[in-house]
């Protein structure tokens, strides 16, 4: 599953920074796992919004996984206002998963 974008081509940059982000208890990135739902940019106001959700509301490293991506977008867009917005509407599910991830889960 890939993310929603209004900017194709540096939503594909946002994307590739956020694969440096792993789901520590899965060893996953967050893009294949299908964490990242939407990333849009606002270029009158420089807003990088990125919609995003775990895999359970109970993840234990939620709050370092959001600090993570909001890291690496900002290393990435430093003249950027990043706002990450945690979401579980839809949740989460395996189909989520990219087929490069589920190569790496063996599934």
């Amino acid at each position: 599953m890939s993310a929603t974008t209004n900017d194709n081509s540096k939503s594909e940059v946002a994307l590739a920074a956020l694969e440096q982000v792993i789901d520590p208890e899965i060893g996953l990135n967050i893009v294949d796992l299908g964490l990242i739902y939407q990333i849009d940019f606002d270029e009158k106001e420089n807003k990088l919004y990125c919609t995003m959700t775990l895999t359970t509301h109970f993840c234990p490293m939620g709050e370092s996984i959001v600090f993570s991506v909001q890291e690496a977008l900002q290393t990435t867009f430093p003249d950027y206002e990043i706002l990450v917005h945690l979401t579980f509407d839809p949740p989460w599910s395996h189909e989520r998963i990219s087929e490069k991830g589920k190569a790496f889960l063996n599934q």
